[in-house]
C-alpha cells in the first residue's frame, strides 16, 4: 500500500478563511508564547485583523490549505506607524499544531516573500519568541539575519519570554 501524498495549496487569505485562522490564533494564545496576546480573540476581532490585509501591496495575508482545511497563515504587517517604516513589513507565521514540522511554514514563506517583491516594501523584519528552534531555523534558510535579542523583555503566564528579531531585504 503506498502512502497517500498530502497535497498543500498555498495561496491568498480568503475571507471564509477566517474562523480557521482565529482557532489556529487562539490555540497560539493558549499553549505557547509565539503571540504575546494573553487573551483569546474573537471572530469580531479576527475581522477588524482581516480588514488590514489586501491580494495587492505590501500588507498580505497568505494561508496553506491540505484537502481544503486551512492548516497556517503568513501575513506582512506594517512594522511602525511612523512614515519612514511605509516600506518595511513585518512578517508572521502560524501552524496548526499538526502541521509543524512538514515544510509548511517554508512554503508560506516562499509565497509571501515572492509576493512582495512585486511591492514597495524593501525591507522585511520579524521577531521569533525563544526557544522556538524551528522559527529560527525557518527565518535563518530564508536569507534573513540576526539582529538581536531582547533577552526576557515580556511576561506571560508569568514566564519572562526573550525574542530574537531578523531583517532581510525583501529582493535579494
Amino acid at each position: 500500500m503506498q502512502n497517500a501524498r498530502v497535497i498543500i495549496d498555498v495561496r491568498a487569505g480568503k475571507e471564509g478563511d477566517l474562523p480557521a485562522l482565529l482557532e489556529i490564533y487562539n490555540h497560539h494564545i493558549r499553549t505557547g508564547y509565539a503571540t504575546f496576546d494573553e487573551v483569546e480573540v474573537s471572530l469580531d476581532d479576527r475581522r477588524a485583523w482581516w480588514a488590514t490585509y489586501a491580494p495587492v501591496g505590501s500588507h498580505r495575508l497568505i494561508v496553506a490549505a491540505e484537502d481544503g482545511r486551512v492548516v497556517g497563515y503568513a501575513t506582512s504587517s506594517p512594522y511602525r506607524a511612523h512614515p519612514a517604516f511605509q516600506r518595511t513589513v513585518e512578517t508572521s507565521v502560524y501552524l496548526a499544531p499538526d502541521a509543524m514540522g512538514q515544510g509548511i511554514g517554508g512554503r508560506l514563506y516562499d509565497m509571501l516573500l515572492a509576493e512582495l517583491g512585486d511591492t514597495e516594501a524593501h525591507h522585511v523584519v520579524a521577531a521569533v519568541a525563544l526557544p522556538n528552534d524551528a522559527s529560527v531555523a525557518l527565518h535563518l534558510s530564508r536569507q534573513f539575519t540576526v539582529v538581536g535579542t531582547f533577552t526576557g523583555y515580556a511576561i506571560k503566564r508569568g514566564r519572562r519570554i526573550s525574542s530574537t528579531w531578523f531583517e532581510r531585504p525583501v529582493r535579494m
